[in-house]
Protein backbone atom coordinates (compact mmCIF):
# COMPACT_ATOMS: atom_id res chain seq x y z
CA UNK A 1 0.00 0.00 0.00
CA UNK A 2 1.46 3.41 -0.97
CA UNK A 3 1.11 5.01 2.15
CA UNK A 4 2.57 5.55 5.77
CA UNK A 5 0.96 4.61 9.14
CA UNK A 6 1.73 7.10 11.80
CA UNK A 7 -1.00 5.35 13.84
CA UNK A 8 1.99 4.46 16.75
CA UNK A 9 2.44 7.88 17.98
CA UNK A 10 -0.20 9.27 15.65
CA UNK A 11 -2.81 9.10 18.25
CA UNK A 12 -0.91 10.30 21.48
CA UNK A 13 -0.55 13.60 18.55
CA UNK A 14 -4.51 13.71 17.80
CA UNK A 15 -4.91 13.42 21.48
CA UNK A 16 -2.73 16.12 22.69
CA UNK A 17 -4.14 18.61 24.45
CA UNK A 18 -5.48 21.98 23.63
CA UNK A 19 -3.93 21.06 19.68
CA UNK A 20 -7.05 21.84 18.06
CA UNK A 21 -7.55 19.27 14.88
CA UNK A 22 -6.52 21.74 11.76
CA UNK A 23 -3.65 22.92 13.22
CA UNK A 24 -2.60 19.32 13.93
CA UNK A 25 -3.42 18.26 10.23
CA UNK A 26 -1.20 21.51 9.02
CA UNK A 27 1.65 20.47 11.40
CA UNK A 28 1.84 17.02 9.75
CA UNK A 29 1.02 18.24 5.82
CA UNK A 30 4.47 20.92 6.98
CA UNK A 31 6.38 18.26 7.73
CA UNK A 32 5.89 15.92 4.84
CA UNK A 33 6.14 18.82 2.63
CA UNK A 34 9.34 19.35 3.74
CA UNK A 35 10.65 15.92 3.28
CA UNK A 36 9.15 16.46 -0.69
CA UNK A 37 11.22 19.68 -1.24
CA UNK A 38 14.20 17.66 -0.29
CA UNK A 39 13.38 14.88 -2.16
CA UNK A 40 12.19 16.76 -5.53
CA UNK A 41 13.40 20.27 -5.00
CA UNK A 42 9.60 21.63 -4.77
CA UNK A 43 6.57 20.82 -3.01
CA UNK A 44 4.10 22.60 -5.52
CA UNK A 45 2.54 19.60 -6.99
CA UNK A 46 2.34 17.30 -4.18
CA UNK A 47 -1.27 16.89 -2.16
CA UNK A 48 -0.60 15.23 1.79
CA UNK A 49 -3.29 13.25 2.91
CA UNK A 50 -3.91 12.12 6.83
CA UNK A 51 -6.91 10.20 7.97
CA UNK A 52 -7.63 11.94 11.45
CA UNK A 53 -9.20 8.34 12.56
CA UNK A 54 -6.62 6.06 11.19
CA UNK A 55 -3.40 7.73 10.96
CA UNK A 56 -3.17 6.68 7.47
CA UNK A 57 -1.06 9.59 5.08
CA UNK A 58 -0.89 9.39 1.62
CA UNK A 59 0.78 11.64 -0.58
CA UNK A 60 -0.61 12.06 -4.30
CA UNK A 61 1.54 14.02 -7.09
CA UNK A 62 0.34 15.80 -9.94
CA UNK A 63 2.24 16.02 -13.15
CA UNK A 64 1.40 17.76 -16.82
CA UNK A 65 1.39 15.27 -19.74
CA UNK A 66 3.32 16.21 -22.30
CA UNK A 67 4.28 14.75 -25.94
CA UNK A 68 6.71 11.71 -25.94
CA UNK A 69 10.25 12.85 -25.94
CA UNK A 70 9.26 16.94 -24.48
CA UNK A 71 9.21 16.09 -21.19
CA UNK A 72 12.07 18.38 -19.11
CA UNK A 73 11.13 17.70 -15.33
CA UNK A 74 10.18 14.03 -14.38
CA UNK A 75 8.60 15.49 -11.09
CA UNK A 76 6.52 18.18 -13.05
CA UNK A 77 5.76 16.03 -16.56
CA UNK A 78 5.31 13.03 -17.94
CA UNK A 79 5.23 11.61 -21.46
CA UNK A 80 2.19 10.69 -23.08
CA UNK A 81 3.04 7.21 -24.02
CA UNK A 82 4.10 6.85 -19.65
CA UNK A 83 0.49 8.46 -18.92
CA UNK A 84 -1.58 5.67 -20.91
CA UNK A 85 -0.53 3.14 -19.14
CA UNK A 86 -1.84 4.77 -16.00
CA UNK A 87 -5.35 5.43 -18.18
CA UNK A 88 -5.84 4.99 -21.89
CA UNK A 89 -8.54 7.74 -21.46
CA UNK A 90 -5.26 10.74 -21.27
CA UNK A 91 -4.68 12.91 -23.40
CA UNK A 92 -1.79 15.90 -24.06
CA UNK A 93 -2.06 18.77 -21.36
CA UNK A 94 -4.84 16.62 -18.70
CA UNK A 95 -2.79 16.65 -15.52
CA UNK A 96 -1.95 12.76 -13.85
CA UNK A 97 -2.70 11.86 -10.37
CA UNK A 98 -0.58 9.55 -8.77
CA UNK A 99 -0.23 7.88 -5.37
CA UNK A 100 3.25 8.20 -4.49
CA UNK A 101 4.73 4.98 -2.45
CA UNK A 102 6.31 7.02 0.43
CA UNK A 103 8.45 3.69 0.65
CA UNK A 104 10.51 5.08 -1.75
CA UNK A 105 11.78 7.64 0.20
CA UNK A 106 13.66 5.54 2.39
CA UNK A 107 13.62 3.95 5.98
CA UNK A 108 15.91 6.88 7.01
CA UNK A 109 13.90 9.46 6.12
CA UNK A 110 10.45 8.37 6.99
CA UNK A 111 12.00 8.31 10.52
CA UNK A 112 13.54 11.85 10.18
CA UNK A 113 9.89 12.68 9.47
CA UNK A 114 8.21 11.08 12.19
CA UNK A 115 10.40 12.80 14.53
CA UNK A 116 10.75 16.23 13.13
CA UNK A 117 6.85 15.91 13.71
CA UNK A 118 7.02 14.32 17.42
CA UNK A 119 9.24 18.00 18.27
CA UNK A 120 6.66 19.95 15.88
CA UNK A 121 4.16 18.79 18.38
CA UNK A 122 6.07 18.83 21.35
CA UNK A 123 6.68 22.75 21.04
CA UNK A 124 3.04 22.78 20.01
CA UNK A 125 2.60 21.77 23.65
CA UNK A 126 4.55 23.88 25.02
CA UNK A 127 3.12 26.80 23.24
CA UNK A 128 -0.46 25.90 24.41
CA UNK A 129 0.85 25.61 27.81
CA UNK A 130 2.66 28.93 27.76
CA UNK A 131 -0.49 30.46 26.55
CA UNK A 132 -3.02 29.30 28.75
CA UNK A 133 -1.31 30.06 32.26
CA UNK A 134 -0.49 33.29 30.61
CA UNK A 135 -3.83 34.21 30.58
CA UNK A 136 -4.36 32.97 34.20
CA UNK A 137 -1.47 34.79 35.91
CA UNK A 138 -3.38 36.23 39.36
CA UNK A 139 -5.60 33.36 39.28
CA UNK A 140 -6.11 30.70 42.25
CA UNK A 141 -5.58 27.00 40.78
CA UNK A 142 -5.78 24.04 43.02
CA UNK A 143 -2.76 21.84 42.64
CA UNK A 144 -1.91 17.84 44.07
CA UNK A 145 1.48 18.18 45.47
CA UNK A 146 3.49 15.64 43.55
CA UNK A 147 6.97 16.37 44.74
CA UNK A 148 8.39 17.54 47.70
CA UNK A 149 12.21 19.18 47.63
CA UNK A 150 14.60 21.49 49.79
CA UNK A 151 13.77 24.86 47.48
CA UNK A 152 10.27 23.87 45.77
CA UNK A 153 7.06 21.83 45.65
CA UNK A 154 6.29 20.26 41.91
CA UNK A 155 2.89 20.16 41.73
CA UNK A 156 -0.02 18.73 39.05
CA UNK A 157 -3.06 20.63 37.87
CA UNK A 158 -6.00 18.46 36.14
CA UNK A 159 -4.29 17.97 33.02
CA UNK A 160 -1.21 17.12 34.45
CA UNK A 161 0.95 19.86 33.59
CA UNK A 162 3.90 20.40 35.99
CA UNK A 163 3.51 23.54 38.23
CA UNK A 164 6.27 24.99 40.54
CA UNK A 165 5.80 26.51 44.11
CA UNK A 166 9.33 27.85 45.70
CA UNK A 167 10.05 27.91 48.92
CA UNK A 168 10.32 31.72 48.93
CA UNK A 169 6.87 31.64 47.62
CA UNK A 170 5.58 29.74 50.59
CA UNK A 171 4.54 30.60 54.09
CA UNK A 172 6.89 30.17 56.48
CA UNK A 173 4.41 28.04 58.05
CA UNK A 174 3.78 25.88 55.49
CA UNK A 175 3.81 22.03 55.48
CA UNK A 176 2.44 19.87 52.65
CA UNK A 177 2.93 16.48 52.12
CA UNK A 178 2.85 14.47 48.66
CA UNK A 179 -0.82 13.72 47.14
CA UNK A 180 -2.41 16.77 49.05
CA UNK A 181 -4.11 19.60 46.99
CA UNK A 182 -3.05 23.18 47.72
CA UNK A 183 -4.54 26.56 46.50
CA UNK A 184 -1.77 28.89 45.14
CA UNK A 185 -2.13 31.86 42.64
CA UNK A 186 -0.40 31.97 39.19
CA UNK A 187 2.20 34.65 40.28
CA UNK A 188 4.40 34.10 36.34
CA UNK A 189 5.10 31.89 33.29
CA UNK A 190 8.72 31.69 31.77
CA UNK A 191 10.54 29.62 29.23
CA UNK A 192 13.66 27.96 30.81
CA UNK A 193 15.74 25.95 28.62
CA UNK A 194 12.89 26.03 26.16
CA UNK A 195 10.49 24.50 28.63
CA UNK A 196 7.54 26.21 30.40
CA UNK A 197 8.08 26.84 34.03
CA UNK A 198 4.52 28.03 35.45
CA UNK A 199 5.61 29.78 39.03
CA UNK A 200 3.09 29.54 41.62
CA UNK A 201 2.84 31.69 44.95
CA UNK A 202 0.88 31.78 47.94
CA UNK A 203 2.71 34.74 49.44
CA UNK A 204 2.17 37.52 46.53
CA UNK A 205 -0.34 39.94 47.29
CA UNK A 206 -3.03 38.66 44.74
CA UNK A 207 -3.21 35.50 46.02
CA UNK A 208 -5.36 37.00 49.31
CA UNK A 209 -7.01 39.31 46.97
CA UNK A 210 -8.38 36.31 45.21
CA UNK A 211 -9.09 34.77 48.26
CA UNK A 212 -11.02 37.86 48.91
CA UNK A 213 -12.86 37.77 45.83
CA UNK A 214 -14.16 34.21 46.20
CA UNK A 215 -14.64 34.32 49.99
CA UNK A 216 -17.14 38.20 49.16
CA UNK A 217 -19.54 38.15 46.49
CA UNK A 218 -19.78 42.10 46.75
CA UNK A 219 -15.93 42.01 45.81
CA UNK A 220 -16.88 39.64 42.51
CA UNK A 221 -19.83 41.89 42.14
CA UNK A 222 -17.99 45.27 41.87
CA UNK A 223 -19.61 46.47 44.57
CA UNK A 224 -16.81 46.52 46.80
CA UNK A 225 -13.21 47.12 45.68
CA UNK A 226 -10.10 46.62 47.07
CA UNK A 227 -8.01 50.06 46.84
CA UNK A 228 -4.59 47.71 48.05
CA UNK A 229 -2.82 44.96 49.84
CA UNK A 230 -0.35 45.20 52.01
CA UNK A 231 1.58 41.49 53.80
CA UNK A 232 4.12 40.29 55.51
CA UNK A 233 3.12 36.55 54.69
CA UNK A 234 2.18 34.39 57.46
CA UNK A 235 2.32 37.16 60.22
CA UNK A 236 0.00 40.10 59.05
CA UNK A 237 -1.68 41.72 56.00
CA UNK A 238 -3.63 45.11 55.87
CA UNK A 239 -6.46 45.43 53.38
CA UNK A 240 -7.82 48.51 52.57
CA UNK A 241 -11.73 48.23 50.49
CA UNK A 242 -14.48 51.18 49.45
CA UNK A 243 -17.86 50.31 48.41
CA UNK A 244 -19.15 51.84 45.76
CA UNK A 245 -22.29 51.83 47.48
CA UNK A 246 -23.61 53.64 50.61
CA UNK A 247 -25.51 50.82 52.08
CA UNK A 248 -23.34 48.87 52.09
CA UNK A 249 -20.25 48.67 54.84
CA UNK A 250 -17.20 47.37 52.79
CA UNK A 251 -15.42 46.12 56.35
CA UNK A 252 -18.39 44.36 57.25
CA UNK A 253 -19.03 43.00 54.45
CA UNK A 254 -15.66 41.39 54.10
CA UNK A 255 -15.45 40.64 57.60
CA UNK A 256 -18.94 38.72 57.32
CA UNK A 257 -21.05 37.42 60.59
CA UNK A 258 -19.21 36.86 62.82
CA UNK A 259 -16.12 36.59 61.23
CA UNK A 260 -17.55 33.74 58.90
CA UNK A 261 -16.32 35.03 55.48
CA UNK A 262 -12.79 36.42 57.05
CA UNK A 263 -12.07 33.22 59.13
CA UNK A 264 -11.58 30.87 56.13
CA UNK A 265 -9.18 33.06 54.90
CA UNK A 266 -6.97 32.81 57.65
CA UNK A 267 -7.20 29.46 57.92
CA UNK A 268 -5.74 29.21 54.64
CA UNK A 269 -3.19 31.91 55.35
CA UNK A 270 -2.13 30.10 58.58
CA UNK A 271 -3.45 31.99 61.12
CA UNK A 272 -2.05 35.24 59.09
CA UNK A 273 -3.99 38.22 61.08
CA UNK A 274 -5.98 40.51 58.38
CA UNK A 275 -6.89 44.15 59.27
CA UNK A 276 -9.77 44.80 56.95
CA UNK A 277 -10.11 49.35 56.54
CA UNK A 278 -12.25 51.19 55.45
CA UNK A 279 -10.26 53.38 52.51
CA UNK A 280 -10.66 57.07 52.57
CA UNK A 281 -8.51 59.99 51.49
CA UNK A 282 -8.59 61.66 54.29
CA UNK A 283 -4.77 60.81 54.96
CA UNK A 284 -4.57 61.58 58.71
CA UNK A 285 -7.86 58.85 59.12
CA UNK A 286 -6.25 55.89 56.75
CA UNK A 287 -3.30 56.65 58.98
CA UNK A 288 -4.96 56.07 62.14
CA UNK A 289 -7.08 53.15 60.35
CA UNK A 290 -3.80 51.68 59.29
CA UNK A 291 -1.95 51.64 62.97
CA UNK A 292 -5.09 49.52 64.13
CA UNK A 293 -5.61 47.50 66.83
CA UNK A 294 -3.23 50.94 68.38
CA UNK A 295 -5.45 53.72 69.77
CA UNK A 296 -3.67 57.06 68.47
CA UNK A 297 -3.89 60.32 70.30
CA UNK A 298 -2.54 62.86 67.37
CA UNK A 299 -1.11 63.03 64.17
CA UNK A 300 1.34 65.93 62.84
CA UNK A 301 1.99 65.78 59.39
CA UNK A 302 4.91 67.20 57.52
CA UNK A 303 4.97 69.80 54.73
CA UNK A 304 4.90 68.03 51.94
CA UNK A 305 2.42 65.02 53.65
CA UNK A 306 5.45 62.12 53.13
CA UNK A 307 6.32 61.99 56.90
CA UNK A 308 3.70 61.82 59.92
CA UNK A 309 4.77 61.85 63.88
CA UNK A 310 2.17 60.21 65.59
CA UNK A 311 1.05 60.52 69.80
CA UNK A 312 -0.17 57.65 71.24
CA UNK A 313 -0.44 56.89 74.99
CA UNK A 314 2.36 54.51 76.39
CA UNK A 315 0.56 51.03 76.46
CA UNK A 316 -0.29 51.80 72.72
CA UNK A 317 2.95 52.56 71.41
CA UNK A 318 3.87 48.35 71.81
CA UNK A 319 0.61 47.51 69.49
CA UNK A 320 1.16 50.01 66.79
CA UNK A 321 4.81 48.95 65.97
CA UNK A 322 3.56 45.66 66.27
CA UNK A 323 5.38 42.26 66.57
CA UNK A 324 9.15 42.81 65.08
CA UNK A 325 7.71 46.19 63.81
CA UNK A 326 5.00 44.72 61.67
CA UNK A 327 2.09 46.23 62.02
CA UNK A 328 3.81 49.68 61.56
CA UNK A 329 5.82 48.74 58.66
CA UNK A 330 2.69 47.43 56.98
CA UNK A 331 1.32 51.16 57.82
CA UNK A 332 3.91 52.54 56.01
CA UNK A 333 3.75 50.19 52.84
CA UNK A 334 -0.71 50.95 52.96
CA UNK A 335 -0.27 54.84 52.90
CA UNK A 336 2.87 55.11 51.28
CA UNK A 337 4.37 57.16 53.86
CA UNK A 338 7.23 57.20 56.69
CA UNK A 339 6.00 57.00 60.20
CA UNK A 340 7.07 57.68 63.21
CA UNK A 341 5.50 57.02 66.67
CA UNK A 342 6.14 58.89 69.85
CA UNK A 343 4.82 58.58 73.63
CA UNK A 344 2.31 60.83 73.82
CA UNK A 345 2.79 61.30 77.92
CA UNK A 346 0.58 64.40 79.90
CA UNK A 347 2.66 66.76 82.16
CA UNK A 348 0.36 65.59 84.67
CA UNK A 349 1.27 62.17 85.03
CA UNK A 350 5.39 63.18 85.66
CA UNK A 351 6.64 66.33 86.77
CA UNK A 352 9.25 66.10 84.02
CA UNK A 353 11.22 64.19 81.14
CA UNK A 354 14.38 64.08 79.43
CA UNK A 355 14.61 63.57 75.44
CA UNK A 356 17.28 61.41 74.85
CA UNK A 357 18.70 63.70 72.83
CA UNK A 358 20.11 65.70 76.07
CA UNK A 359 22.22 62.61 76.57
CA UNK A 360 24.27 62.93 73.06
CA UNK A 361 27.25 63.01 75.34
CA UNK A 362 27.16 60.00 77.31
CA UNK A 363 24.96 57.91 74.75
CA UNK A 364 26.34 57.12 71.01
CA UNK A 365 23.86 58.88 68.51
CA UNK A 366 23.13 55.34 66.61
CA UNK A 367 22.18 54.15 69.92
CA UNK A 368 19.61 56.81 70.30
CA UNK A 369 18.57 56.35 67.17
CA UNK A 370 17.36 53.28 67.93
CA UNK A 371 15.39 53.77 70.85
CA UNK A 372 14.27 56.50 68.94
CA UNK A 373 12.58 54.20 66.21
CA UNK A 374 10.27 52.19 68.27
CA UNK A 375 9.27 55.49 69.83
CA UNK A 376 11.19 55.85 72.38
CA UNK A 377 12.26 59.80 72.46
CA UNK A 378 12.50 60.22 76.18
CA UNK A 379 14.13 58.61 79.26
CA UNK A 380 10.92 57.79 81.47
CA UNK A 381 9.78 56.00 77.41
CA UNK A 382 13.03 53.37 77.70
CA UNK A 383 12.87 53.34 81.57
CA UNK A 384 9.29 52.23 81.79
CA UNK A 385 10.28 49.50 79.23
CA UNK A 386 11.94 46.20 80.61
CA UNK A 387 15.63 45.08 79.30
CA UNK A 388 13.99 42.18 77.81
CA UNK A 389 11.42 44.07 75.85
CA UNK A 390 13.93 46.50 74.50
CA UNK A 391 16.20 43.25 73.12
CA UNK A 392 13.72 42.14 71.22
CA UNK A 393 12.40 45.61 69.72
CA UNK A 394 15.76 46.54 68.95
CA UNK A 395 19.07 45.25 67.43
CA UNK A 396 21.10 46.78 70.41
CA UNK A 397 22.43 43.99 72.51
CA UNK A 398 21.74 43.75 75.99
CA UNK A 399 24.41 45.00 77.50
CA UNK A 400 24.20 48.31 75.69
CA UNK A 401 20.47 48.93 76.51
CA UNK A 402 21.80 47.94 80.84
CA UNK A 403 24.37 50.34 80.24
CA UNK A 404 21.79 53.08 79.07
CA UNK A 405 19.22 52.72 81.42
CA UNK A 406 22.05 53.09 84.19
CA UNK A 407 22.91 56.39 82.91
CA UNK A 408 19.31 57.56 82.34
CA UNK A 409 18.47 56.45 86.04
CA UNK A 410 21.65 58.21 87.58
CA UNK A 411 20.34 61.40 85.73
CA UNK A 412 16.83 60.86 87.78
CA UNK A 413 18.69 60.16 90.62
CA UNK A 414 20.92 63.39 90.25
CA UNK A 415 18.00 65.25 90.69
Amino acid sequence: MASINLIESFQEFKDAENIDRPTLMKVIEDVFKTLLRKKYGTDENFDVIVNDQTGDLEIFRRRTIMEDGFSEDDNLEIELAEALKLDPDYSVGEEVYEEMDVAGFGRRAILAAKQTLASRIGDLKKKNLLDKYAERVGEIINGEVYQIWKKEILLLDDDGNELILPKNEQIATDFFKKGETLKAVVKKVEMRNNTPVIILSRTHSSFLEKLLELEVPEIMDGLIVIKKIVREPGERAKVAVESYDDRIDPVGACVGMKGSRIHGIVRELRNENIDIINFTNNIQLLIQRSLTPSKINRIELSEDRTHADVYLDPDQVSLAIGKKGVNIKLAQELTNMTIDVYRDVQESEVEYDIDLDEFSDEIDGWVIDEFKKIGCDTALSVLDLSVEELVRRTDLEEETIRDVQKILKLEFEAE
